[in-house]
């Protein structure tokens, strides 16, 4: 995946049971570093190894919070998150209350709808009490809380010899503060403030007695901060102000946005919800928006998520490849460090911020353990160049992708054989450092694990594809000596690379090449990137498809990690035999770019109706890769993350492939390469696309095979050109 310690991780040091997420439905918010995940009834009743909570900058500022009625766990009536994910939304109510042997109150005569959203570091609750019954009624409501300030990694199941100091909680009229000193001396806290005061407040709830006519409302407003900073605002007023800046900061997004418009209102509700779970997973960091991974274990900066998020997308918003691409190089490895596995000129893998992270307890502070995300960065620079034409960024980024460049040559390619090749400098570094990390995703034909240093199949064609936009970038630049070296130095890859990874018995490229050279030869979706990335040579496309495409690849939903007839195949497991959108969205532009439209639109079907069974529409880091039954949903992965970034941006480059989708700023035009949409798609229409201060509107719709492009409205000199 895209993780520091893996689901499935067998490494000696790092072993963790990681609860399952299926378990327990959990609705989820996040803003910034911030994000919440509540139950059903918006409570939070976590402990070690259960991701619910409140988490601020890889530490859990809030591991408990539960609401009462007179005593009683509310009935939960519904629980919904708005389609924007902008707050959850919980309506309760009471269940019977007796006294003695009669029912005082019965039940659903109290409703209790909790409104909660995440904004600038803190939790907003607006908690609305109604009385429905035929008398005055006094309601007694207890709010509990408390805070284990665990680091995420404790959470997720490592255990630590020793912590930090807990300091005894503050306790005003209206407010707690509750405290925790990490060992790495840095002092964490969580204020939790009410409006109005409580009846009685203590340092672990909270309880109000509320008098309420028939028919008569009552609204408790709860604020949980963390950090110890009161603004000078009531708690009502605030989250008035806070709600209202949410909104308008979404809006702002969404303005700079394309946006899809389809026939089919499912998709519709797939596309909506896509959009919100990259907005809600996007920071605003001082070099622009950065998606993190996902949540709840990778809500922070990741490399390679990012840098394919922001391929994913870079159609409907190249502000986010921008921020990405800042990002990363302003974090460039500048030296060698073993305990980080960095290099001058490599692209961080991911950065963390916790307790457990400052002390080293974990090597993640600041990890570069990622093969492909130094070539990832290059091939993002040149296709944002190819969307915006936006040459001056690319003279500010220049000496970063030629530091990306040195360090793929210098220090990616170990033994100087022509391929680039990872293995790690420090045992507590990661095992396998392509996207499929966990320890047993590279193995031969017999099952047997591969041993390093090992060359990846589609890191060769990241090389190849970032040699390419390198010369690109380099002749927009004028620096056309270092063009057309580079280019040459893709062409004599390419040929090079064929050579070594074709494997004709197995018609498709090998999945690596281990230490001692000795080919990898088993089926897997490794081998569709190399497709995405141009690499393949045209002639061996056909066969990549078939073998990517039959009974034992694609499982109906989607294409297989590993095929069905391969050693280690087990459909239940993290990468081998399990179906991960985001792969499936780089091998359908790989299908779209080698003009296997056809298949495109068979990936684009089972994802969608994939989507069909799938709470709130939100594709999943991956499911099961079990051979699809008719009339059942798939199965899902019991520990996927959800949301997570380039699984959402999935039905958008799923969606740009199957319109083969591109631009060409210089001569104004948006590119349709044929065409192609699912049966379950008449018409699409695409608002606001834009080439630098031009924008238009377009339409698309299928005529018998054919699809028809009409353009409904143009601002400025922009033009639409289809390619049959």
């Amino acid at each position: 995946m895209e993780d520091s310690i893996l689901p499935d991780a067998q490494d000696e040091q790092f072993q963790f049971t990681i609860p399952a997420l299926q378990e327990r439905r959990t609705r989820t918010l996040k803003h910034g570093d911030t994000f919440a995940m509540f139950d059903d009834n918006g409570d939070v009743l976590s402990s070690l190894g259960s991701p619910e909570g409140i988490f601020h900058r890889d530490t859990r500022h809030l591991s408990h919070l539960s609401l009462s009625i007179f005593g009683q766990r509310p009935i939960l009536l519904s629980s919904t998150l708005r389609d924007d994910n902008g707050a959850l939304i919980c309506d309760l109510t009471n269940p019977d209350l007796h006294k003695g042997d009669h029912i005082a109150l019965e039940h659903d005569l109290i409703h209790l709808r909790r409104l909660k959203f995440v904004w600038q570091n803190a939790n907003f609750e607006r908690l609305a009490v109604r009385n429905f019954s035929e008398r005055r009624e006094r309601v007694k409501i207890q709010i509990d809380f408390a805070a284990d300030f665990a680091d995420l990694f404790e959470v997720r199941g490592s255990k630590r010899e020793r912590r930090g100091t807990y300091h005894p909680t503050s306790v005003k009229a209206d407010s707690v503060v509750m405290s925790y000193t990490g060992l790495d001396d840095r002092r964490r806290d969580t204020q939790l403030r009410f409006s109005p005061q409580p009846t009685h407040l203590t340092a672990n709830h909270a309880i109000f007695d509320v008098d309420l006519e028939p028919s008569e409302r009552a609204s408790i407003f709860i604020e949980i901060r963390c950090e110890n900073v009161s603004p000078n605002i009531p708690p009502w007023r605030l989250f008035f102000s806070s709600l209202r800046d949410a909104r308008r900061d979404l809006r702002a997004a969404l303005a700079r946005e394309a946006s899809v418009e389809t026939s089919n209102d499912i998709f519709n509700e797939v596309v909506r919800r896509s959009v919100a779970d990259l907005h809600m997973l996007t920071t605003d960091l001082p070099e622009g928006p950065y998606p993190y991974a996902g949540i709840p274990w990778f809500s922070t900066v990741f490399g390679r998520d990012a840098l394919i998020t922001a391929l994913q997308t870079l159609w409907i918003d190249p502000a986010l490849a921008r921020g990405v691409l800042f990002y990363l190089a302003a974090n460039q490895a500048d030296k060698i460090d073993a305990a980080a596995d960095a290099e001058p000129g490599k692209i961080l893998h991911e950065s963390r911020r916790g307790e457990m992270a400052e002390l080293g307890e974990v090597p993640f502070r600041r990890y570069y353990g990622s093969v492909d995300s130094t070539p990832l960065f290059v091939v993002l620079a040149g296709a944002y160049l190819q969307r915006t034409d936006d040459a001056r960024a690319l003279k500010q980024l220049w000496p970063h992708i030629e530091a990306a460049l040195n360090w793929i040559d210098v220090y990616g390619d170990r033994d100087g054989d022509g391929f680039v090749e990872y293995g790690r400098k420090s045992d507590d570094g990661l095992l396998n450092q392509g996207w499929k990390d966990s320890h047993d995703s590279v193995f031969h034909a017999d099952g047997t694990l591969a041993q390093g240093p090992i060359a990846l199949v589609e890191v060769q064609g990241y090389v190849y594809a970032a040699k390419r936009a390198a010369a690109t970038i380099a002749s927009r630049l004028d620096h056309h000596d270092r063009s057309r070296k580079l280019e040459h130095e893709a062409e004599q890859l390419q040929k090079h690379f064929d050579t070594q990874f074709w494997d004709e018995a197995l018609g498709t490229y090998v999945l690596a090449l281990d230490g001692e050279k000795r080919p990898c030869r088993v089926l897997t979706s490794n081998a569709g990137h190399t497709l995405f990335s141009g690499i393949a040579l045209p002639s061996r496309a056909a066969q990549i498809v078939r073998n990517l495409t039959d009974h034992d690849g694609f499982s109906g939903w989607g294409i297989r990690t590993v095929a069905a007839s391969e050693a280690r195949y087990n459909p239940m497991s993290y990468h081998n035999g399990s179906v991960w959108p985001h792969d499936n969205a780089l091998i359908a532009l790989g299908f779209a770019r080698y003009g296997f439209g056809a298949e495109v639109t068979r990936i684009f079907k089972g994802l969608f109706e994939a989507s069909i069974y799938i709470d709130l529409r939100r594709m999943p880091e991956l499911f099961c890769g079990f051979r699809r039954v008719r009339g059942q949903g798939p199965t899902f992965y019991p520990v996927a993350c959800s949301p997570q970034a380039w699984a959402a941006a999935t039905p958008l480059a799923v969606l740009a492939a199957s319109l083969g989708l591109s631009f060409d700023p210089a001569n104004r035009h948006v590119i349709f390469n044929r065409p192609h949409l699912p049966d379950f798609l008449e018409e699409v229409t695409l608002h606001g696309l834009t080439l630098n201060d031009a924008s238009m509107s377009v339409q698309l719709r299928r005529t018998g095979t054919d699809v028809a492009v009409n353009v409904l409205s143009r601002k400025g000199d922009i033009w639409a050109t289809t390619i049959s």
